[in-house]
């Protein structure tokens, strides 16, 4: 997983949050006559003083200034002790430079509209150029191009400079380690003929990956976690299986320009295009996703979870296997808006849509309703499992400490919240989706009337509720 290396990690998540950026991540830029030596100067959000990292916890501010120190000092060890570049290397070179830019200009809009899309992991499709140049360069041209590359990202990323300056260190301390283990693994195929010892250089490329985004997860991953304002979950940390499976190929491409470049350099040419053709994929990806997504909880919407339920049940039906819906309501929420404020609220929406995904199957659909009612479909599954599915998830949530702000910024914390579970089974309650959808609410209803904080199954004779 190649974490957003542009995100705030300070501001990921929480009444901040992906990923928002809130004016402690974005401070306003205030045109002022004096110029730049006047108060406009003294106030411009890049000058080390006027950083938003100085007002993060403390713990952040320490782990990120003590993991650049350390990654500063090995850069230099190995910079000092790399051997002098070749005539081959500066050629390969200015090959991987020429193909990492011909890429982010062709992607420059693609990658700001990404970027303006998500609030959370960003995959950065450069590692294909980055990678590569750990693998086949000495380290200070893998520097040379993670500087370029970075370069030209300033003006895409457009991140608070301390952000920026941190994933920068981060990627240059990736490739230098990653080279440095690739190395020390040789002897190596890169820059010769022929193909023995394939699965030796093909397990070496593999460990140097693994070591590339191990480096990546520890500084980024670990920055995102003690900036969230939540408990940290793998997926908020780490990212959805699906960034993580972009990350794997677009460091096996790095791997493959590698191998070209040493093989056959001109066709690094394709490699350039393909790049531009995978981010544009990648693009599609996200729009498609953004369409079933609730952008609040990060879990699907009401479309997509529809879609994929749908499906859901056509197997079910074909198989006779069953199934069953949870609808889980939260108690009192309107309280929670009216005494913390709303980004408070959210806070408690986001946590609970993370919690839903780490307790049930990987099996089961998870969605969110509307307000803060949340869908789950559990298929394949009888009775008994299906009480203690929706047991789980009373306890789970009740368990919460939610860590966020009240209406004045404060910190705050919400805890011992209930919910209210309505259960609906198919065929029992309903054998198409609206009718299971209707019997889940009458079950939720019917929890709230006996006292709510409990779990529901649906009457077998659905009298639709008055409201609740």
């Amino acid at each position: 997983m190649h974490p957003g290396p542009d995100d705030d990690p300070a501001a990921a998540g929480g009444a901040a949050a992906r990923r928002a950026r809130g004016p402690a991540a974005h401070p306003p830029v205030t045109a002022h006559a004096e110029g730049p030596g006047g108060p406009a100067g003294r106030d411009h959000p890049y000058r080390p003083r006027n950083w938003a990292l100085w007002r993060r916890p403390p713990v952040l501010i320490v782990f990120m200034l003590g993991l650049e120190a350390a990654a500063i000092a090995v850069l230099a060890l190995s910079f000092a002790h790399s051997a002098v570049p070749g005539n081959r290397d500066w050629i390969n070179f200015g090959i991987l430079a020429g193909g990492a830019t011909v890429h982010i200009q062709l992607t420059q809009r693609q990658e700001e509209r990404r970027r303006n899309r998500t609030k959370k992991v960003l995959i950065d499709l450069t590692a294909v150029w980055t990678f590569s140049a750990a693998l086949i360069l000495p380290v200070p041209l893998t520097l040379l191009v993670v500087f370029l590359i970075r370069l030209q990202h300033w003006f895409i990323a457009r991140r608070p400079a301390h952000n920026f300056i941190f994933s920068s260190i981060t990627h240059g301390l990736a490739g230098a380690v990653a080279h440095l283990t690739y190395v020390s693994l040789g002897p190596h195929l890169l820059g010769q003929p022929g193909w023995g010892g394939f699965w030796h250089e093909a397990g070496t490329i593999v460990l140097t990956g693994v070591v590339y985004e191990a480096i990546q997860i520890l500084y980024v991953g670990g920055a995102l976690a003690l900036g969230l304002s939540s408990e940290p979950t793998l997926r908020n940390v780490l990212g959805s299986p699906a960034d993580n499976l972009l990350e794997a190929v677009t460091i096996g491409l790095g791997a493959v320009t590698a191998i070209l470049l040493a093989v056959v350099p001109p066709m690094v040419v394709v490699m350039a295009v393909a790049t531009v053709v995978f981010n544009r994929l990648a693009e599609l990806d996200q729009l498609q996703n953004d369409v079933r997504t609730d952008p609040k909880t990060g879990i699907l919407n009401m479309r997509g979870w529809s879609e994929s339920a749908e499906r859901a049940l056509e197997r079910t039906a074909r198989s006779g296997d069953q199934l069953a819906l949870l609808m889980v309501d939260l108690d009192h929420f309107k309280w929670i808006n009216d005494t913390y404020g709303h980004p408070a609220g959210d806070d408690v929406l986001r946590t609970v849509a993370q919690t839903l995904d780490e307790v049930t199957r990987p099996t089961d659909l998870v969605g969110r309703f509307g307000g803060e009612e949340f869908l789950v479909l559990l298929p394949d599954i009888d009775e008994e499992a299906t009480w203690d599915a929706a047991e789980r998830i009373r306890t789970a949530i009740a368990k919460l400490h939610i860590v966020t702000t009240d209406k004045r910024g404060d910190p705050a914390t919400i805890a011992d919240r209930t919910t209210s579970i309505g259960v609906a089974r198919h065929p029992r309650h309903g054998d198409d989706l609206d009718r299971l959808l209707q019997s889940a609410d009458a079950a939720v209803y019917l929890a709230k009337e006996n006292g709510r904080d409990q779990v529901c199954f649906a009457p077998d004779s659905l009298t639709p509720p008055a409201g609740r």
